[in-house]
């Protein structure tokens, strides 16, 4: 395992795990009133709510999860490593700052976007390397420019149609959970790459 640790093994696969079993026990503990189509996560924690403690604790997980990740995958660029050890920070920070009952909340909203953007942006920062990208088999698939980039743009496609429905008053729940699901499932996609990928071509 010398292009990641075991560790990274493990929080890369349990990364997914904790954002979709957090959120559902903090939607759970919420009840018929809280709408998922339509409610964002953030929600949940939102006016000190008694599930604030699920939703808090998911976040601190993830991200560690992620910092966990970031430290034990090996293969990836230095710069990829560092975006998603602070895409990990970022929601762990995110926990101090829950979304007011209701407007706005500019803590709230900044640690989201720079959450988001790491964790967008960390995919393209992790396959730059050099003459070992331009070699191509040379390194794990998942770690090489194209799908790199395909990943990157997904999710800031993702993004984008977040915001839509969040201003449009849509379906900005559903959009957030293809979001986020997508950010946490790409570190444990490059990890099972570095694992199945030859040592040597």
């Amino acid at each position: 395992m010398g292009r990641v640790t075991w560790w990274a093994v493990l929080s890369s696969a349990c990364a997914p795990a904790v954002l979709v079993g957090g959120s559902m026990t903090a939607a759970a503990l919420q009840g018929p009133t809280y709408d998922p189509v339509t409610e964002t996560i953030s929600v949940l924690a939102a006016g000190g709510r008694s599930e604030y403690w699920a939703l808090t604790t998911m976040l601190v997980v993830l991200g560690m999860c992620y910092l966990t990740t970031a430290f034990g995958l090996r293969a990836a660029a230095p710069l990829g490593r560092v975006a998603l050890g602070a895409g990990g920070v970022a929601a762990i920070v995110l926990a101090l700052f829950p979304a007011p009952k209701s407007g706005g909340s500019f803590p709230h909203g900044s640690v989201v976007t720079v959450g988001f953007s790491l964790l967008a942006v960390w995919p393209v920062l992790a396959c730059f390397r050099g003459a070992g990208a331009a070699r191509g088999t040379s390194v794990p698939w998942a770690l090489r420019p194209v799908p790199s980039i395909t990943a990157t743009a997904v999710i800031v496609v993702g993004a984008a149609w977040f915001l839509v429905e969040l201003e449009l008053n849509g379906p900005a729940g559903i959009a957030e959970r293809v979001l986020t699901a997508l950010q946490s499932l790409w570190p444990a996609v490059v990890v099972v790459s570095c694992l199945l990928h030859p040592r040597r071509i």
